[in-house]
């Protein structure tokens, strides 16, 4: 059947994150449906923030199109305008990649598909065990959101989650020129990649704490360069932080926050010894392309679903006990799970990876 597939439809939302954290099961399907045209259907971005999918996917050959919506919508006008373009393409087959939102939803979602024409559908979560992530008894932990993508996936084959290759953003040698261009300035100096950036509240660790945890790095590592990574607006915090280098290190430092697509941003990341940052798109990116990570997460979500995938990587990460309790925004509890982490806990990893 997959030899003879041609169109194949991919349900996946979310922005520059979820479509990293998918790219091992983006990957199965290409090789489960080398001659088929694949397209995507996610959702318009939320965040202006939060980059398409299409920014992260462009030049992978993974995805061939893309259909959008907006997520969540119930406007019968707009359900039945996006039923028009699937019906109109007829996929043969789809390959359900959505977030976990309970068993109805799932269930409606794949009436739906069924009423656009498709037939074949795959990864559908209708249970509890495809909608969880499964714990893992050998890691004493969670089972990572990108290996619940691919076990729901599993009857195409193996993702082959620890393989680099699975992880492949294909990126160009314009995007690698790019990258070297803007980070001329660092010269031969080793590169720190930081970001200090994220667009959810809770998730942030505070400007104040960057400036210092930046100082203590300078002191530590005074012949590396500083790289900051971002959007544009967080350009300004970034600087701020900066502002602690600079007391430590003639070094120089490169603000590429607002300059780089996020293609281009993960071809520089890849070019540092190390990326330290929130739980965050630009995490992922640096995990993408293989850079050991220092990840300082907020306890909004459950522990490993959304780290950075593979062990080479250090997570700062204080399970208090209001954990799990998803807030975009933290003000009764005044977001102590994060603050609770100190400079001094960050550098540590820090240096554990470095030396």
């Amino acid at each position: 059947m997959a030899s003879s597939t041609k169109r194949v439809l991919i349900y996946r939302l979310g922005s520059l994150g979820d479509t990293l954290v998918a790219l091992p099961a983006l990957h199965l399907v290409a090789r489960a449906f080398p001659n088929a045209e694949r397209r995507l259907l996610t959702n318009f971005p939320i965040n202006a923030k939060a980059p398409q999918a299409a920014a992260i996917l462009e030049n992978t050959d993974l995805v061939h199109g893309y259909f959008r919506y907006a997520a969540g919508t119930r406007s019968p006008r707009e359900l039945l305008a996006l039923w028009w373009q699937l019906a109109r393409w007829r996929p043969e087959v789809l390959v359900y990649m959505g977030p976990a939102r309970g068993i109805e939803s799932a269930r409606r979602d794949a009436r739906f598909f069924r009423f656009c024409g498709i037939q074949h559908l795959i990864g559908v979560p209708s249970t509890e065990d495809m909608q969880k992530n499964r714990w893992q008894q050998s890691e004493q932990a969670l089972e990572p959101e990108a290996a619940r993508l691919a076990r729901n996936i599993a009857e195409l084959g193996d993702a082959n989650l620890d393989d680099p290759a699975s992880w492949n953003l294909h990126l160009t040698e314009a995007e690698d020129a790019r990258a070297k261009e803007v980070l001329a300035p660092a010269a031969d100096h080793p590169i720190l990649a930081v970001s200090v950036g994220t667009k959810v509240q809770s998730k942030d660790w505070g400007r104040d704490n960057w400036r210092a945890l930046l100082n203590r790095l300078a002191a530590l590592y005074p012949n590396h360069a500083l790289a900051l990574c971002g959007a544009r607006e967080e350009s300004e915090a970034s600087e701020f932080a900066a502002a602690g280098w600079r007391e430590n290190s003639a070094a120089p430092i490169v603000n590429l926050c607002g300059l780089l697509t996020p293609r281009e941003s993960a071809a520089a990341i890849a070019r540092a010894r190390i990326f330290v940052g929130h739980d965050s798109g630009p995490m992922h990116l640096a995990a993408a392309v293989q850079t050991p990570c220092v990840a300082i997460f907020a306890a909004r979500n459950k522990p490993r679903v959304w780290f950075p995938y593979g062990k080479r990587h250090r997570v700062l990460y204080h399970q208090t006990d209001c954990w799990g309790c998803g807030l975009e925004t933290c003000i009764v509890e005044k977001k102590k799970c994060l603050t609770s982490i100190t400079v001094d806990e960050v550098a540590t990893q820090v240096r554990a990876i470095l030396s």
